[in-house]
């Protein structure tokens, strides 16, 4: 029987790390673990509760309600993955939002947030058999991964892939408007001081800017295998 390993996948925002994250899972029978949908549910109850806005951030107010916020992936056949679900409620639709990217950064720069997650995502992962992917997986959350992944490509390629898909969803939203929300995101996600985006220094980077899907799986295929024959 073929050991069981932990996969970090870690990036810049809009690189695709989750799909193919979850193409991995499917592939070899893995648990996949979206962090960013976590973060992003943290964002949602933020925005419903006021703490953030554009030219604020209750910070102290939603420390305090941490403890009220109920996370959990229940796995939905239709789509093939955990859905997010937030205090019970479905929240997988709302949480990919454009309002809701706008502020993820901030949330996931709050270090008791952090905290709180990472501890999660540990929990998590105790058992191997796990496709993890976020910002600081390779680095914080799984520093001892048998496989590092860092994906990255050029924020002119990531703002119209994110366009796309925002505008397939009926989201009203620019190119332009888009490109500033990844190049913000990239800004806050690589100067936060809690856990900053950063390559660990034994991932492998892949910068899918001219890659078709199949070749990227293909290449992220060899290095799973040659992490389990090691």
């Amino acid at each position: 029987m073929t050991k069981k390993i932990t996969i970090a996948i870690d990036g810049f925002s809009s690189t695709g790390k989750s799909t193919v994250a979850k193409q991995l899972a499917k592939e070899l029978g893995y648990v996949y673990v979206d962090t960013g949908a976590m973060y992003r549910a943290v964002t949602l109850y933020a925005l419903r509760k006021n703490y953030i806005s554009e030219n604020n951030l209750d910070r102290d107010a939603l420390v305090k309600e941490l403890s009220l916020i109920k996370l959990k992936f229940i796995f939905n056949p239709e789509v093939g993955f955990g859905e997010m679900y937030l205090n019970g409620e479905n929240v997988e639709k709302e949480i990919r939002q454009m309002e809701v990217s706008e502020y993820v950064s901030k949330i996931a720069a709050i270090p008791e947030v952090r905290e709180m997650l990472v501890a999660q995502q540990q929990e998590m992962g105790k058992e191997k058999g796990i496709v993890m992917d976020g910002r600081d997986i390779g680095t914080v959350v799984f520093p001892d991964a048998e496989l590092k992944i860092f994906m990255t490509a050029s924020a002119e390629e990531r703002a119209q892939r994110r366009f796309k898909e925002l505008s397939e969803r009926g989201e009203e939203v620019t190119y332009k408007e888009v490109l500033r929300n990844v190049q913000e995101r990239d800004h806050l996600d690589t100067t936060r001081e809690d856990s900053p985006l950063v390559k660990a220094s034994d991932a492998k980077e892949i910068d899918n800017s001219h890659l078709t899907l199949t070749g990227q799986f293909e290449k992220i295929l060899e290095l799973y295998n040659a992490a389990i024959s090691n």
